[in-house]
This record gives structure tokens, C-alpha cells and sequence, in this order.
């Protein structure tokens, strides 16, 4: 899996309930044709992620098809996990 580009957004709470800040991610992902999250429609990655007095991680996330916007039911491998944070840590806004 590599990372082939993102948007990102800063996410407002208005009412200041939530410590910190939100960012929602959308990554494009390159995905090997042999690996089961393969999809000739392209899959992407959309990530909540929380960056707060307690550090920087991934609070929820799903893979999506790009071109239906179908949600994918796969999980992260652990090493993947630790390239999208620290993917998110290097491309936060503010």
C-alpha cells in the first residue's frame, strides 16, 4: 500500500466540547492488483484523527472504492497503521 496523495480538513467543534483538534483525511491509496484490497475502481482511506494533549493518532477510519464511494470492510496491519499516522503527522493543517 503507498499513499499517492490526500485532502485534509481541519474540523470545527463549535461548541468546544472535544479537547484538541479533529482532522478528517481522505487518502488516495496505490494497492498491489494481488493484494485483496485491490479495487479496479481505486480505494481510499478516510481517517479521523486526533491531535490532543495526549499526542497524535487515529481515532476511527474505513477504506472506501473511490469511484462508488462504497465503504470496504478491511482493517489496517499494524504496519500500515504506523504509515498513515505518521503520514497524518507530516500533512496536518492548521
Amino acid at each position: 500500500m503507498n499513499i499517492k496523495g490526500h485532502t485534509v480538513e481541519k474540523l470545527e467543534d463549535p461548541f468546544g466540547l472535544l479537547s484538541g483538534d479533529r482532522y478528517e483525511f481522505f487518502l488516495e491509496l496505490e494497492i498491489d492488483e494481488d493484494d485483496e484490497l485491490y479495487s479496479d475502481k481505486g480505494v481510499g482511506l478516510r481517517i479521523l484523527f486526533v491531535s490532543d494533549e495526549n499526542g497524535q493518532k487515529i481515532k476511527n477510519y474505513h477504506f472506501f472504492e473511490l469511484d462508488t464511494d462504497t465503504v470496504l470492510d478491511f482493517a489496517l496491519e499494524e504496519d500500515e497503521e504506523d504509515l498513515v499516522v505518521n503520514y497524518c503527522r507530516e500533512n496536518i493543517i492548521e
